[in-house]
């Protein structure tokens, strides 16, 4: 037998193969856990990220006067503090690195991991705004906080380019020690408005 005649053998057997009817399969998740702002302000915290619950944005971004500030399209006009040089869009590679940090909003927050995802939508502008300046503010409304990973999936547009943030950027590739600021913001800061 030739080689061209074993590998057509080999294709029709495959072919005429029986596949079974696909069988739904049934995924017992946890979607729900204990989950809220406590669990969330605790584990997005253990990974060294300052996190403050507050009831008023615009009063929490006090210390943000006198810095140069990123303000992606969609941020609440009551956020954009007087005191802060705001910048927005279209901006360089440059001057998102000189920029003292960035502002946003988030699409969903992880409680069970103190993870923030991103999906480039209102209030959270292009990636390169959030791995680019040395400090990230986010704020995350208590109705975004989800429980559990299966959870927030179930709440995000899988299309989206989403990016998951659990903590400042960090690595312990060298010797095993932590250095941060390495692929994204030194500092990570979180207003958890309740």
């Amino acid at each position: 037998m030739t080689n061209t005649a074993a590998r057509e053998e080999i294709l029709q057997r495959i072919r005429s193969a029986q596949v079974p009817a696909a069988v739904p399969v049934v995924r017992g998740y946890n979607q729900k856990g204990p989950g809220g702002v406590e669990l969330f302000a605790e584990r997005v915290a253990d990974y060294r990220a300052i996190v403050h619950t507050v009831t008023n944005v615009p009063e929490a971004l006090e210390a943000l006067k006198g810095k140069r500030i990123v303000a992606p399209e969609g941020v609440p006009d009551e956020w954009l503090i007087d005191g802060v040089t705001w910048l927005r869009e279209p901006l360089s590679i440059d001057e998102l690195d000189q920029a003292d940090g960035v502002l946003t909003g988030c699409a969903v927050a992880i409680a069970d991991t103190g993870t923030i995802v991103l999906d480039g939508s209102e209030a959270q502008g292009r990636r390169a705004l959030t791995l680019l300046p040395d400090y990230h503010l986010c704020v995350v409304r208590q109705d975004q906080i989800a429980a559990s990973v299966p959870e927030a999936l179930q709440l995000l547009e899988p299309t989206r380019p989403l990016t998951f943030i659990s903590g400042p950027s960090a690595t312990s590739d060298i010797e095993l020690n932590r250095v941060e600021g390495v692929h994204g913001p030194r500092t990570l800061e979180v207003l958890i408005v309740i």
